[in-house]
């Protein structure tokens, strides 16, 4: 079948169940004796089994590491000596990540199948930790588009609906954290990819302030990247940027200043937190239900004593300033390509590369100063508003195998999707949040952007509206959906 049902999150039928619980539930477990890290990491590993065939979620495991992992893990629960919080839970890394010993494919065919000999500093800092690693989530070639399929492992499909696309470019990591393939899944954001996988999947995805979760090897654009968690609750994620978020040298943008706890302020409430509410940021086309979810999450967050305005921020649609430097990074790996490579390349990532041919050191200066003019806007804006909310994504997830939906008149990706990108390029922290389903039960989520290292008060409000309102995620009975 081509859908899936559902279930209520940790207070279902499957609340028992290992391979359904979050990071603080597992850990629980741990320190009481009554499961153990390896436990949980076969229960893991038979979500995989079970779901992966139906969503292509996951493009590598490694049930062997992991397994070994489980077992130091669980002789240090043993002897009381856990390396931290999250020690035996079960991770997943994204394909554009080095792990040591596992390959990193990007999605290319111009890559090869060689192990990595190093961890990039998120691999590093969970093992130090540590999690489990499972393995690696599927993404489209070098992270280039908002869905997940490539040339080497095909398309990841959506949990709720395998006919339809997760998003991207993290959409392997969505798709693996809405089933709880693992409990904590690394994505990677430069224009959306974790808020719009979230949003098309249901999952909570958080973008922190940029250099806070470093990232080496850089990103094909660096300076729009953001490392990130996908979870299913603002906790799971919580105890991820606990991890994740932390300097690192090898990352040349990488900056200080981490809170300590990043979820300190999480049990905090809303009365006094000024929410602008921009329906459209004043030039975006939204679905009707899609609008109709987010305004309806509008009112229960000022039902929760945050104070909620609905107006713009006052800026004009950035999606010149995006592409320029989207399509030019497209061209810079083009150049370095030999003519056997380019043919093996996703014909819309070359094509984006050939659009940023005609492009003049000129036009780039000036994409550069509209966007500090952009970002200087936002951190204004940030000094009347603390929290700017919109929709995460303005449509429905739409047919797997399309980079736009299907009998649109558009050509980019950029076009469905213009929420997100320019928090990329503002650099400041951004989440998406579930908020409820249209009426054919597709998943919808509203975006909250804030300025600059206020990634704890957006974390807050994140976490005190999912505690009013719990998620629903989908559960897919035997046997496993079809695509």
């Amino acid at each position: 079948m081509s859908s899936a049902n559902h279930d209520s999150g940790p207070g279902s039928d499957l609340g028992s169940d290992l391979g359904n619980m979050d990071a603080g539930s597992l850990k629980r477990l741990f320190e009481s004796g009554e499961a153990s890290p390896l436990e949980a990491t076969r229960a893991a590993l038979a979500r995989i089994e079970r779901f992966n065939d139906a969503v292509n979620a996951y493009v590598h495991v490694d049930h062997e590491g992991a397994e070994a992992a489980a077992k130091a893990s669980a002789r240090r629960w043993g002897q009381g000596r856990p390396l931290s919080a999250i020690d035996g839970i079960p991770v997943s890394m994204k394909d554009l990540a080095e792990v040591a010993g596992m390959p990193a494919r990007e999605g290319s065919l111009t890559t090869s199948t060689a192990l990595c000999e190093h961890d990039c500093p998120p691999a590093r800092m969970l093992r130090e930790a540590g999690a489990v690693i499972l393995g690696k989530t599927n993404t489209p070639e070098f992270g280039w588009k908002a869905v997940t399929d490539n040339r080497v492992f095909g398309a990841t499909c959506n949990p709720w609906d395998t006919r339809l696309t997760p998003g991207g470019s993290s959409g392997g990591a969505a798709a693996a954290a809405a089933l709880n393939m693992g409990v904590l899944h690394q994505g990677g954001d430069s224009g959306g990819s974790i808020r719009i996988p979230a949003a098309f999947t249901g999952v909570f995805g958080f973008k922190p302030t940029y250099g806070w979760t470093p990232q080496w090897p850089p990103a094909t654009e660096p300076s729009l990247s953001h490392i990130g968690p996908l979870t299913r609750s603002v906790e799971d994620a919580v105890r991820m940027l606990n991890v994740i978020g932390r300097y690192d040298y090898r990352d040349p943008y990488a900056t200080r200043g981490q809170p300590d706890d990043w979820g300190a302020e999480l049990s905090g409430d809303l009365r006094g937190l000024r929410i602008a509410y921009s329906p459209t940021l004043g030039y975006a086309e939204v679905d009707p239900q899609i609008a109709a979810r987010v305004r309806e999450a509008a009112h229960n967050l000022e039902a929760l004593g945050a104070e909620v305005e609905e107006l713009n921020p006052g800026f004009e649609s950035p999606i010149e300033i995006f592409q320029k430097l989207w399509f030019t990074a497209s061209l810079d790996f083009w150049s370095q390509c030999d003519a056997r490579q380019r043919e093996r390349l996703d014909p819309g990532l070359a094509a984006n590369a050939q659009r940023a041919e005609r492009f003049s050191a000129l036009d780039m200066f000036q994409a550069l100063r509209e966007r500090a003019s952009l970002t200087q806007c936002l951190e204004r804006f940030n000094q009347r508003y603390h929290l700017l909310m919109t929709p995460t994504v303005p449509i429905a997830p739409f047919a797997v195998n399309h980079e736009v939906p299907p009998g649109s008149d558009m050509r980019d990706w950029e076009e469905w999707a213009p929420f997100s990108y320019p928090f990329n390029l503002s650099q400041q922290p951004a989440a998406s949040v579930p908020c409820g389903f249209t009426e054919s039960g597709l998943p919808v989520g509203f975006q909250l952007a804030g300025g600059k290292h206020d990634d704890a008060r957006v974390l807050r409000a994140c976490h005190a509206y999912l505690q009013a309102h719990p998620p629903r995620f989908p559960r897919v009975p035997d046997p496993a959906i079809q695509a």
